[in-house]
């Protein structure tokens, strides 16, 4: 399998300026449809702070994106958002929900990004250490892992990426999907079925999942937005929100991916 080896300024600078509008709109359907399966399993609120990012730039003629993030008694912060410039080749869009402290399966990772090739990430992001918990590690890691292997040796159009930063390569599961492909039709429905089948998993996780006893709750929620936050100010794309729209906004957006401004109290 080939690898990519990158910062995402560079795939982009280095890749011909064209219009992928087309897979744009594809990749945020998909995204959509995704959102609504989650929107009937869990009571969500759209948090204030996030109200006045639903849209931001100047889409479509130049620079924009969206930000949207909602939280509820078992959700703590679900953010569904796009950031880019689809005219001119470049969109990196997000869904992603991390729990509550009332049971311990692992949060959702979505991302999809043009630039102007395809990529995908999919995670189950560990709430646990895997080398000393064994339990978890099997009953969320070890049942995905002949998967893995298979959409790897089966689908040679697909590039490992891996990320130059590495605490970003330290954030990944032994399961994570995080691969680049050209966008021919056929890669973008196996990201699809990958990104449905994963969803539609995770879902039956939640609704199979004992309770984490009332102690030790408190610690699981600060291990879990210690990550988050660290994940999303750490994140080198942010770099691509620099550019277009200068540090301060991008500090913002940050901000919003890790709830930072947020008003709804955690669950």
């Amino acid at each position: 399998m080939k690898e990519t080896l990158q910062h995402v300024e560079q795939m982009v600078d280095e890749s011909p300026v064209i219009d992928v509008t087309d897979t744009f709109h594809r990749f945020g359907t998909i995204l959509d449809r995704l959102k609504a399966r989650i929107d009937d399993r869990f009571e969500l609120a759209r948090d204030p702070s996030t109200e006045d990012l639903e849209s931001y730039g100047n889409p479509p003629e130049s620079p924009g994106g969206r930000l949207a993030a909602y939280s509820g008694p078992e959700v703590d912060w679900m953010v569904h958002s796009w950031l880019g410039n689809p005219t001119a080749g470049f969109a990196n869009l997000h869904l992603t929900v991390w729990l509550g402290p009332q049971i311990r399966v692992p949060h959702l990772g979505v991302a999809l990004l043009v630039w102007p090739e395809g990529w995908f990430y999919v995670d189950s992001v560990p709430r646990a250490n895997l080398l000393a918990d064994g339990a978890y590690y099997d009953a969320y890691y070890e049942p995905l892992n002949a998967e893995w292997l298979a959409v790897r040796e089966e689908n040679p159009q697909l590039e490992w990426f891996t990320s130059r930063a590495g605490f970003i390569r330290a954030s990944l599961s032994p399961t994570a999907h995080c691969h680049s492909f050209p966008r021919e039709e056929k890669n973008v429905d196996l990201v699809e079925r990958l990104l449905t089948e994963h969803v539609d998993r995770w879902l039956g996780w939640v609704d199979e999942a004992g309770p984490v006893p009332e102690a030790d709750r408190a610690a699981l929620a600060a291990a879990d937005l210690a990550t988050r936050r660290n994940i999303a100010e750490r994140d080198p794309a942010n770099v691509m929100g620099v550019r277009y729209f200068g540090q301060e906004m991008t500090d913002r957006l940050v901000r919003a991916l890790w709830g930072g401004d947020r008003e709804l109290p955690r669950p």
